[in-house]
């Protein structure tokens, strides 16, 4: 690199390929996540992503972008409910005392702090 210019042209170049390559991978995941796409029409994409790349995904998010943004909502909605299901479940299978007798027992073996165990009874109490 010859000049200031010669490297922020690197780095311009980088962060295009870079920015390039999430939206391709970003593209693959929403053709693999849409349930009512063919087969057919996925290999066509995968296709026209490998062999036409640019053109290929600029007409992708014209044509599908609003189902992309659709399909990434609802699967972000779904991770969020069976995240919050998972943690009511492991949670709130104990009872508040059950919970600070368990605290209880990590402070007496010297695996949590004095504060770690407040923070845990006002949990399980709350």
């Amino acid at each position: 690199m010859d000049s200031f210019w010669d490297f922020l042209w690197v780095i311009l170049v980088t962060f295009a390929f870079v920015a390039y390559l999430m939206l391709l991978f970003s593209i693959i995941g929403d053709l693999f996540r849409d349930h009512k796409l063919s087969g057919w029409w996925k290999a066509v994409w995968v296709f026209f992503l490998i062999f036409v790349p640019f053109l290929t995904a600029l007409i992708y998010l014209i044509a599908r972008g609003q189902g992309m943004t659709e399909r990434s909502i609802a699967a972000a909605q779904q991770y969020k409910t069976e995240q919050d299901s998972y943690i009511k479940s492991v949670a709130g299978s104990k009872s508040p005392a059950e919970q600070i007798a368990d605290a209880k027992a990590l402070l007496d073996s010297g695996t949590i702090t004095e504060a770690e165990f407040a923070s845990l009874k006002a949990k399980a109490l709350g």
